[in-house]
C-alpha cells in the first residue's frame, strides 16, 4: 500500500493590508452607504510576505498558541446549495466540532457565509424557493470581529442569558471549509497570533448595518507576522478560526485573507467554501 505523502509548498506572493484613505476613523458599510458616501475609506496597502505550508505539521498549532487549527471532519453536507440543509445538517456538525476541539460547553451559531467563484453558481436556493446571492473570496488581512464586537454579540443574541455568559470565557470561532474540490485558487491564510503586536497592527474599523453597526479589525503590516496555510485543502478538512476570545492568556484572534498562489494549476476549479460563525462558551 503506498500512501500520498505532500511536500511542503511556501508560497511567495502578496496579500492586501489596511490602508486608511481620508482623515476620518475607518468605516465599511455592509449595506448600501448614504447617497454620495464612499462604501469604505479604507484601501489596500500590498505587501509581500511568504505563506508557509503547515501541511504533515499539522500539530504544531492550536486554537489558543497560534489563533488557528486544522481538524479532518467530513460532513454529509456536499453542495451546500440548500439553506435549510445547512441549518439542519451542518449547523449540528459544526457544533459537534467546536465541542469535540475548542472544549465548548456551549455553541451558538450566528452566521454562515458561501463563497464562490463569480462564474460558479450565482445563488443558494432555499427550500421555500428563496435566493441568496453569493459572496466571492475576501483578499484583505482581516479579522471578523473586534473584542468590543464580540462583546456585543453576546448581548444580541442571548439576551437575559448575556451577563451571566459574559462572566465566563467566550469566544467567537469561524469554521471555514472547503466545498466540493481541494482549493487550489485563493487558498486561506492565517496569521500566528505570537507573531502579532496587537496594540500596533489591529485597527478597529465601523461595520455598518443597515440596522446596526458593529466593528471589525483591520491590520497594519509587519514585518513579523508569520502567515500559514494548508496546501491543496479538502473537503473533509476545516480551518478554525479564532475570532475573539475574553481569555487574556490565550491566543486571542488570527487575521486571516485568501490569497493568490500562482504555482496552482490554472485549469483547477475555482475555490468554494463555507464559514459559519459560532459564539462559543466554557460554561452551558
Amino acid at each position: 500500500m503506498t500512501i500520498k505523502v505532500h511536500a511542503p509548498r511556501d508560497v511567495h506572493t502578496t496579500l492586501n493590508y489596511f490602508r486608511l484613505l481620508t482623515d476620518e476613523p475607518p468605516y465599511n458599510y455592509v449595506s448600501e452607504p448614504p447617497a454620495g458616501t464612499p462604501g469604505t475609506n479604507v484601501g489596500p496597502d500590498v505587501r509581500p510576505v511568504v505563506i508557509h505550508d503547515v501541511r504533515g505539521k499539522e500539530d504544531t498549532v492550536g486554537l489558543d498558541v497560534t489563533g488557528f487549527q486544522y481538524v479532518n471532519y467530513p460532513s454529509a453536507v456536499k453542495l451546500f446549495e440548500d439553506e435549510e440543509e445547512i441549518r439542519k445538517v451542518y449547523y449540528p456538525e459544526i457544533e459537534e466540532i467546536l465541542k469535540k476541539y475548542a472544549a465548548a460547553k456551549r455553541v451558538f451559531i450566528f452566521d454562515h457565509t458561501v463563497r464562490r467563484h463569480p462564474t460558479q453558481h450565482e445563488k443558494v436556493t432555499a427550500s421555500n424557493g428563496t435566493t441568496t446571492p453569493r459572496r466571492v473570496p475576501v483578499q484583505r488581512v482581516h479579522v471578523d470581529q473586534t473584542f468590543t464586537a464580540a462583546e456585543e454579540r453576546v448581548r444580541l443574541h442571548l439576551g437575559d442569558e448575556a451577563e451571566r455568559l459574559l462572566k465566563g470565557r467566550y469566544r467567537i470561532i469561524n469554521a471555514w471549509r472547503p466545498i466540493e474540490n481541494s482549493v487550489a485558487h485563493n487558498p486561506l491564510a492565517v496569521a500566528d497570533y505570537r507573531s502579532l503586536d496587537p496594540e500596533k497592527d489591529l485597527v478597529a474599523t465601523r461595520h455598518i448595518y443597515a440596522t446596526r453597526e458593529g466593528s471589525t479589525f483591520g491590520v497594519r503590516h509587519n514585518p513579523n507576522h508569520k502567515w500559514y496555510y494548508l496546501s491543496d485543502q479538502t473537503p473533509d478538512e476545516v480551518t478554525l478560526i479564532k475570532c475573539a476570545d475574553s481569555d487574556i492568556g490565550k491566543a486571542r484572534l488570527t487575521p486571516h485573507s485568501a490569497f493568490e498562489d500562482e504555482t496552482s494549476p490554472k485549469d483547477a476549479p475555482e475555490r468554494q467554501s463555507i464559514e459559519v460563525r459560532a459564539l462559543v462558551f466554557d460554561v452551558e
